[in-house]
């Protein structure tokens, strides 16, 4: 197997994993984030560091697509490869932030349990806090920070036809969609756990569950196939094809 064939296959492992991880973490999630006397109640504090675990790993898999698609993208736009790394950088920390205060409502919770008689409304009114900083997080990271993303990495591929480019048509759509669906809810229209907010967010899905499975049985395909890196090796046995001395290993 070929280093841009591993490359394709590894991509299209995390971003699956990334898909996995996202929904599993939110399911996980519903008993803080839906249930405001989640910190005076018992809790279901395993279930929540269940989803923390798989945002945890969400985090570390969206870091891996940028890292992995680096080496490729690069030889397409060198610029904008960077910019899909540090953006993806960014949408992890953000996904971080939420899980940080998704955790530390179960701080909350159990320093209540060990003192009682602790002040209930402020407690309730400090956790509301921090869930509200989740769905801050949720906004910013996985919607307007992944529809950035989603249009810069859909651009590269639309450009050098590394997939077919009705899917990174896809990409384009749906990265311009859940912006616009995120300023929607950022400015109050609907809420982004709705019927609208879903629909805004399936054709990102669509894209990355197509890029994904795309790259696991094709691999990176069309006239913008990838040259081959410049060797030592390859440099001696041919200096014309690998470029002549101006290309030649340093």
């Amino acid at each position: 197997m070929s280093s841009t064939r591993r490359t394709a296959v590894v991509t299209g492992v995390l971003f699956l994993v990334t898909e996995v991880a996202a929904i599993a973490g939110l399911v996980l999630y519903g008993p803080v984030l839906h249930d405001a006397g989640y910190v005076l109640g018992p809790g279901s504090d395993a279930r929540v560091f269940l989803g923390a675990l798989c945002e945890f790993v969400l985090a570390l898999a969206v870091i891996g697509t940028g890292v992995a698609l680096y080496p490729v993208v690069k030889r397409q736009n060198e610029g904008a490869a960077l910019g899909y790394v540090c953006g993806r950088l960014l949408e992890a920390a953000v996904i971080l932030v939420g899980v940080i205060s998704v955790l530390s409502v179960v701080t909350l919770r159990r320093n209540s349990a060990a003192a009682p008689g602790a002040d209930a409304p402020s407690l309730v009114t400090a956790a509301d806090t921090l869930v509200a900083v989740h769905d801050w997080t949720f906004l910013f990271g996985p919607n307007f920070v992944l529809g950035a993303n989603t249009l810069v990495l859909a651009a590269l591929m639309y450009r050098s036809r590394l997939v077919p480019r009705p899917l990174a048509v896809l990409g384009l759509a749906g990265g311009a969609l859940i912006c616009a669906s995120a300023t929607a809810v950022l400015f109050g229209l609907y809420e982004q756990v709705s019927d609208a907010g879903t629909l805004a967010a399936l054709p990102v899905f669509a894209w990355e569950v197509g890029l994904a499975a795309w790259l696991l049985a094709k691999g990176f395909t069309g006239p913008a196939q990838l040259p081959e890196p410049n060797t030592v090796e390859r440099w001696e046995a041919s200096p014309e094809k690998a470029g002549g001395h101006n290309l030649a290993p340093r």
